[in-house]
């Protein structure tokens, strides 16, 4: 008997979600305002969504969940829930002129440091020892500086690891059971960047503790008995134990499901994708069937960090934006404020209906607002058009796949993708993306540029190794895992040629017996 599987995406205006079998074949749809505390709307749309199911006892064969939720991303923009960090860099006497959190905001800096020391240790980009570790300043540190957790950021730490783990043994001993982020498992190169997203994560246990337990609160209450995953932001999943050690890494997830999800209903591997929701459009690229990733640093509540997200743009245009106004959008509320559902508020919707895009609403579109309505699509279509040619750099060979609720606001040809795709569930791509997602594991770190033969060969494999693991820690199949990404970036100024190795390595989750 075949086992279904929900995914469910939290997005700033609705909460989308959906019910696939093992086929990847869709049962069902729903779509709910997401709530202001979120898990509100994530338990509507997850009741809507099983009540949609075509049979009677069908909601009994889901077994799993998959997530893709904003909690994370909500907390540190509102400075709310996050937990008290203990910040302890390894990096003496090389780092003390930038200490740790000097670019944070005051008031994040305030929320979340419990106390930040920087101790002798780290490495140099070869793996040597810049000091030895400090053993006794790390035991004095922990002892002395009560948090919820600790956050561990060693100069190099991706190169060399050692003296991390060696810190993670001294806080257990010392203090027990806190939780605990160590970079190298986290942040790429980039000492302050990688600082910033381990002090983050450490932040966030508490808010991953919480939403996991609502979650299973919500299932419990019907009855379900699941495996519950998180989305990434790289558009694959890590299993729920794996996401209470890295919350960060959901941040972002909303645009990677967007986009692995218009890959799957659109059967197209490379393109551009136009998620159009209530209050913005965002544009990514789809290579490979996967996001093209960012290569700037990403800000985040004001704290510039270096794990990887999607390279998405997002233009202010949505189904609720206001014609006429300053970029805004009446959000969730479009089903009673705008003119096609006997509201008096003119939106892109009443615009999109009026041109003949949609028959979405209640009422027709009132004589006297159609000449600026027409004069909004015409400035809508001259914005996306912006949009893509940005994202497209250079490339007009590739489609637009259209999704999201909003995406009949879209034209049928746009200038620089070669045709316009409107697949089947588009309203829903972004919880498709989250229910076909892989799992997926991935290691920096710096290797010989050539040479060193069974050596660099060596420390290649056991990269490829690491990697695959990490994959099977967050949930994949160890017989399925496969490297899928495999890239060395030259490092510049170095006595000994040098490449930064960055592997990562995905697979789909074991299919499961009914």
């Amino acid at each position: 008997m075949s086992t279904l599987r929900v995914g469910i995406d939290v997005g700033g205006t609705n909460t989308d979600a959906v019910v696939l079998d093992d086929d990847d074949r869709v049962l069902a749809t729903a779509k709910r305002p997401t709530s202001a505390d979120v898990t509100e709307g994530l338990r509507a749309a997850l009741d809507a969504v099983l009540a949609e199911l075509p049979e009677p006892g069908l909601d009994k064969r889901v077994k799993r969940v998959m997530l893709g939720t904003t909690h994370a991303t909500n907390a540190i923009l509102e400075r709310r829930a996050l937990g008290r960090v203990a910040v302890l860099r390894l990096g003496a006497p090389a780092t003390t002129s930038v200490p740790p959190l000097s670019e944070w905001p005051d008031d994040l800096r305030d929320t979340v440091a419990a106390g930040t020391a920087i101790v002798r240790g780290g490495h140099f980009v070869d793996g040597r020892e810049i000091a030895p570790l400090d053993v006794d300043a790390v035991r004095k540190f922990v002892a002395t500086t009560p948090a919820d957790a600790v956050a561990v950021t060693g100069v190099f730490s991706p190169a060399s690891a050692d003296q991390e783990n060696r810190v993670a043994e001294i806080i257990r001993a010392e203090i027990g059971d806190v939780p605990v982020s160590l970079s190298h498992e986290i942040g790429s190169l980039g000492l302050l960047e990688r600082e910033n997203a381990t002090v983050l994560n450490a932040a966030l246990y508490g808010v991953a503790r919480d939403v996991t337990a609502a979650l299973r609160g919500a299932l419990e209450a019907r009855g379900l008995e699941v495996e519950t995953y998180f989305a990434q932001n790289d558009g694959t999943l890590m299993a729920v134990d794996y996401a209470a050690r890295y919350p960060v890494l959901t941040i972002g997830s909303g645009p990677a499901n967007s986009l692995r999800g218009a890959a799957y209903l659109s059967g197209v591997t490379d393109a551009i994708v136009a998620d159009v929701g209530g209050t913005s459009t965002d544009l990514g690229v789809l290579v490979g069937g996967f996001p093209r990733e960012s290569a700037a640093a990403v800000e985040i509540g004001g704290v510039a960090t270096n794990f990887r997200m999607p390279d998405i743009l997002s233009i202010a245009l949505g189904g609720g934006t206001i014609v006429g106004a300053e970029p805004r959008s009446v959000g969730y509320r479009i089903g009673t404020e705008a003119l096609v559902f006997g509201g008096s508020t003119p939106t892109m919707t009443d615009a999109a209906v009026a041109a003949g895009r949609g028959t979405v609403g209640t009422r027709p579109v009132p004589e006297e607002w159609r000449e600026r309505l027409a004069g909004a699509v015409r400035a809508a279509d001259e914005a996306v058009a912006d949009a893509v040619d940005r994202v497209a750099l250079g490339r007009a060979d590739r489609p637009l796949v259209a999704v999201g609720g909003g995406a009949f606001l879209l034209a049928d040809q746009v200038p620089g993708a070669r045709e316009v795709i409107r697949p089947a569930h588009a309203e829903v791509a972004n919880a498709v993306g989250a229910a076909i997602a892989l799992a997926s594991g991935r290691l920096e770190t710096i290797v010989p540029a050539s040479g060193g033969g069974s050596s660099r060969a060596r420390l290649i494999d056991n990269a490829k190794e690491e990697a695959a693991a990490r994959a099977v820690a967050a949930g994949a199949d160890p017989a399925t895992v496969q490297i899928v990404e495999l890239s060395e970036i030259p490092l510049s100024y170095l006595p000994e040629p040098a490449v930064r190795l960055h592997v990562k390595a995905a697979g789909p989750l074991a299919r499961q017996a009914g």
